[in-house]
């Protein structure tokens, strides 16, 4: 059995950690790219959304590195990832692909079944022990990647160098892929705080008071930087201090683990945060795209991002709401929504034009403050 998983960010850390602790063989496929979206894209039906594309794509360049079983996570609700698994099995075989599809999710309702199909991948030859702990110290270094790329955020709009401030986030992540050990793990983050505290000696820092704009939307379009044409980096060089609905971590914390590991930054929130604005369940992430949307408003955040792939129903439903939240909170949300076609220069310019608008509104608001503050003293 050879293992592989369709890229999603910085996912496949995690997963190949898991595998590699338990002695199974895993390809990583190559990361997405322009030429994955295109194998994808030949496969898919037209009206497919982008990450299926995507996955296709990663499973066509894995096999023929060898690998033969594909492990996905599953879903419920109206949104078509729920589907994935047995859609792409169905479209891999007509094509000649003859894989073994292995779908991560309760299916009962319980960890039980979520247990089986981990036992089915691991084999005879690995404790129940061994397993359980593989699967917490894959979780934990999730939790390390989320930290660490929050870490960065805060970094980007801060540090002079933007092409240095993406190196040490490089580095970061080889050293997480290699380490095999809590304290390794944990080491990284440390170095990654140091480095940054490094960089900013000198610095006059405090005065910085960068921009801030929340990223929400559908999971796979904001946590894999090929889908969302690298907005976050982007953002950081505008002088933009970004932070995202979802990180990795939080996600598997409330769905894989149903709520018993809450991760790093959890959404179990969020559900509570849209309610006067979206009650009801839509589906893949539509909640906690509006919940998330109402904590960033409520936090004083300068803007909100929406990143979905084209034809995302959850994701339409949420950004019809949208406008309310804009309304009742005074906040700008721009919604941006990606397919193959998508470019990065027309994203680049979207961007620009958008963070040109909120620091004039900034440099309004603060005028008008002042103005307000002298005639207060003068009164």
């Amino acid at each position: 059995m050879k293992v592989t998983f369709p890229h999603m960010g910085n996912a496949w850390i995690v997963i190949q950690t898991l595998f590699e602790s338990l002695n199974v063989e895993v390809v990583v496929p190559p990361f997405n790219s322009k030429r994955t979206l295109n194998l994808g894209t030949k496969l898919s039906p037209e009206s497919a959304c982008l990450p299926l594309k995507l996955n296709l794509g990663n499973y066509i360049e894995a096999a023929n590195e060898g690998a033969d079983t594909i492990v996905i996570t599953g879903g419920i609700g109206p949104c078509r990832f729920g589907y994935y698994g047995e859609v792409e099995r169905q479209i891999l075989i007509d094509s000649g692909y003859n894989y073994e599809v292995v779908t991560l999710e309760p299916p009962d309702g319980s960890l039980l079944g979520l247990a089986k199909r981990i036992r089915f991948l691991a084999g005879t030859k690995n404790s129940w022990a061994k397993i359980l702990m593989a699967m917490r110290f894959a979780y934990l270094k999730s939790v390390a990647l989320d930290r660490v790329e929050d870490l960065i955020h805060a970094a980007r709009p801060r540090l002079p160098n933007p092409a240095l401030t993406e190196k040490l986030y490089e580095k970061a992540k080889e050293q997480l892929v290699q380490a095999m050990t809590e304290k390794k793990v944990k080491d990284t983050v440390a170095w990654v705080q140091e480095s940054i505290r490094e960089r900013q000696e000198g610095l006059n820092t405090e005065s910085v008071k960068p921009l801030r704009i929340g990223i929400i939307g559908e999971i796979y379009t904001i946590l894999d930087p090929f889908s969302s044409v690298g907005i976050e980096e982007e953002l950081g060089r505008l002088g933009v201090e970004v932070d995202r609905s979802i990180y990795l971590s939080g996600w598997v914390g409330s769905h894989i683990f149903q709520g018993l590991a809450p991760g790093y930054r959890s959404i179990r929130s969020y559900s509570k945060h849209a309610k006067p604005f979206l009650p009801h369940f839509v589906g893949g992430h539509g909640i906690e795209t509006v919940g998330a949307a109402v904590k960033f408003a409520r936090e004083g955040y300068d803007g909100i991002i929406q990143v979905f792939p084209l034809s995302c129903m959850p994701e339409i439903v949420a950004a019809s709401v949208l406008p309310k939240v804009q309304d009742a909170y005074k906040i700008p949300i721009m919604t941006l929504i990606v397919d193959e076609h998508t470019g990065h220069a027309g994203i680049q310019t979207r961007l620009e034009a958008y963070v040109d608008m909120l620091e004039r509104a900034r440099l309004l608001q603060e005028s008008i403050q002042t103005r307000e503050g002298v005639l207060s003293v003068g009164g």
